[in-house]
């Protein structure tokens, strides 16, 4: 018995998601923007997880868990403001925000989410 693994944006490095049986994984995502605050990056990785969610079958009501860092613990209201509009009420995910380095100068946030297809 085979087992199917659909990739969505492969790249050499990694995908930006991926399906396997009724999950898809996503990538960490950041922003392309990296001029904007913590606020604007954050809206610009959601719009990126619709994107992609969408491509796999899926959708923000969704998601089972989030994974996000934040390279100022103290932006944690400012990320929350934009989150708590964009998460799917009464479909919020199990979620964990933690404060890290993250790869490239100028990022602020970056998410990693996990959602039922």
């Amino acid at each position: 018995m085979s087992t199917i693994i659909k990739r969505i944006k492969p790249g050499p490095r990694m995908s930006g998601a991926v399906v396997h049986g009724n999950t898809v994984y996503l990538a960490g995502l950041t922003a392309d923007d990296k001029s904007q605050d913590v606020k604007g990056q954050t809206r610009q990785i959601l719009a990126k997880i619709d994107g992609l969610l969408a491509e796999a079958g899926s959708d923000k009501s969704k998601i089972l868990s989030a994974n996000i860092w934040l390279t100022d613990i103290g932006t944690w209201s400012q990320m929350n403001e934009v989150w708590d509009a964009w998460v799917a009420p009464g479909h919020t995910p199990a979620r964990a925000t933690v404060e890290a380095r993250l790869a490239a100068p100028g990022l602020t946030v970056e998410i990693m989410v996990q959602a039922a297809v």
